[in-house]
């Protein structure tokens, strides 16, 4: 039942008067939770707290919410471990001339923010793919080269003299 304003009543005195006859018929009682503490009380405030929770309840990875540039960097990043089980050389050059073809469907029309990507090695990384087929197959059973981590993907922009901008500024530990 809706109830209108009495006329000459301030807004906030009838608020405060619903509230008060909701409390006296005892519709907060029983309430669930109630006498509990609030959960995530007392802890950090975390101003994505609400995407994190929506994320976690649809069963979605936190990769779902990056900006394009940052989701094709961690997809060259994984790119040793994504090809690493692949059955043939062409399965490779697919998924590597895949991942080339998003990143050049992002460079002709970039959003969100401008973070540098250039295009992966094709021929790079396929050599790394078949140094560690030739591990497992002179070594049956035996994981690729056991200690030593995957050579990262080189990208053609960078396989050349330059470095990154970021690890120039790292190198000098950021004095500039």
């Amino acid at each position: 039942m809706t109830e209108r304003k009495p006329s000459g009543m301030s807004f906030e005195s009838w608020i405060e008067r619903q509230i008060r006859e909701a409390q006296e018929r005892g519709e907060f009682d029983n309430l669930p939770g109630a006498g509990k503490p609030l959960p995530e009380f007392g802890k950090a405030h975390d101003e994505m707290w609400w995407v994190k929770q929506k994320l976690e309840r649809e069963g979605l990875p936190t990769d779902a919410v990056l900006p394009t540039p940052l989701k094709l960097r961690k997809e060259i990043d994984r790119l040793p471990e994504t090809v690493r089980d692949l059955p043939s050389e062409d399965a490779v050059r697919d998924v590597v001339r895949n991942l080339n073809e998003q990143i050049v469907e992002y460079m002709r029309a970039p959003s969100g923010p401008q973070i540098p990507i250039s295009l992966v090695d094709v021929e790079r990384i396929v050599e790394q793919w078949r140094d560690g087929h030739e591990d497992r197959s002179a070594r049956p059973g035996e994981p690729a080269r056991p200690g030593q981590p995957a050579d990262p993907p080189v990208a053609a922009e960078r396989s050349g003299r330059h470095r990154p901008w970021w690890r120039r500024l790292v190198r000098r530990g950021g004095d500039d």
